[in-house]
């Protein structure tokens, strides 16, 4: 098992992710945002061997095998996508002995959201959604933890996991899910530095795709 992991010290980090139609790297070789590095294509119609490809062509053998942090978001976005993502994670992790942990696009996204709309209550709460093409919605919930006096430090809780709703409650504060390739790479970097990752040798075996609809809904 790698170092674990402590407060002030630098690791490498490796992050994946997905939307409805592209998916991303992102690596930082330390704590410093002028260390990343981010890779970003649309959907093509052999995803599964051009995912391993592009991995391949993004970073070295080498930097691969000092990765200390991994994380991967797990949707909702496209199943197939979220699926094929959370198994080349969960393969990296287990081959590499790294640690492996995972964040919601909806808790991706909601700082960027609640910056955008000026929510910086402490303990306010909103919701992100995503309609379906069918009936419903699928939606999570998300409280503004901390708020100091730079918004740039917001810190934002996920306390109800994204799920299907058949109607939202007009009371709430809510806003639809908006994916932003490079933004949401830039988050899901932040957030797998400021999380501290579990230790466990088996933590990529909890790791499992999102979504909470069939995939042909």
């Amino acid at each position: 098992m790698k170092n674990k992991f402590n407060h002030g010290e630098n690791y490498p980090t490796l992050v994946i992710h997905s939307t409805d139609n592209s998916f991303g790297f992102g690596y930082r070789k330390n704590n410093t945002l002028e260390s990343d590095e981010l890779f970003i294509k649309k959907f093509d119609n052999d995803l599964c061997n051009n995912l391993i490809n592009d991995l391949n062509k993004f970073i070295s053998k080498e930097n691969l095998q000092n990765i200390n942090k991994l994380s991967v978001s797990i949707g909702p976005a496209n199943f197939n996508a979220s699926r094929l993502i959370v198994v080349l994670a969960r393969t990296i992790s287990q081959q590499i002995n790294c640690p492996l942990d995972s964040f919601s696009s909806f808790e991706i996204m909601a700082k960027r959201i609640a910056l955008q709309n000026n929510i910086f209550t402490n303990k306010k709460t909103f919701w992100i959604y995503k309609k379906l093409k069918r009936k419903g919605f699928i939606a999570g919930k998300y409280e503004i933890c901390h708020n100091e006096k730079n918004p740039s430090d917001l810190v934002i809780k996920e306390t109800v996991l994204p799920k299907v709703f058949k109607e939202l409650e007009s009371k709430e504060i809510l806003f639809e899910a908006i994916y932003d390739d490079k933004e949401d790479l830039k988050e899901l970097l932040n957030l797998s530095n400021k999380n501290l990752l579990n230790s466990n040798l088996d933590s990529w075996e909890k790791v499992l795709p999102l979504y909470p609809i069939s995939p042909i809904n």
